[in-house]
């Protein structure tokens, strides 16, 4: 039996992404002016997180695999941040 690599493990991962109330904020100029945006963008493990080309911060929320790491570095007050309602984030899956 094949030993998966994790990427391999997490494209098995289903994403059902909430379009009207996304679970994720990020309040920009605070974020860069306390540093919580390089550390997020450098810390998400899914990559969640990446430099705009207008310099703000960029959100892949369908990716996002809700573990917390990034609630967990930020200042207060740069993220809001929420587990999605019903039936909407990662499911995940065996690959």
């Amino acid at each position: 039996m094949k030993t998966l690599t994790v990427t391999e493990r997490l494209a098995a991962n289903r994403f059902v992404l909430d379009e009207e109330q996304p679970h994720i904020v990020v309040h920009q100029e605070l974020a860069k002016a306390t540093g919580t945006a390089a550390r997020i963008i450098a810390a998400c493990p899914a990559k969640v997180y990446s430099w705009a080309a207008d310099g703000s911060v960029a959100v892949e929320y369908a990716a996002c695999l809700e573990c917390g790491t990034c609630l967990a570095i930020a200042d207060p007050g740069t993220l809001e941040w929420h587990y999605p309602s019903g039936p909407y984030g990662v499911q995940f899956r065996e690959g």
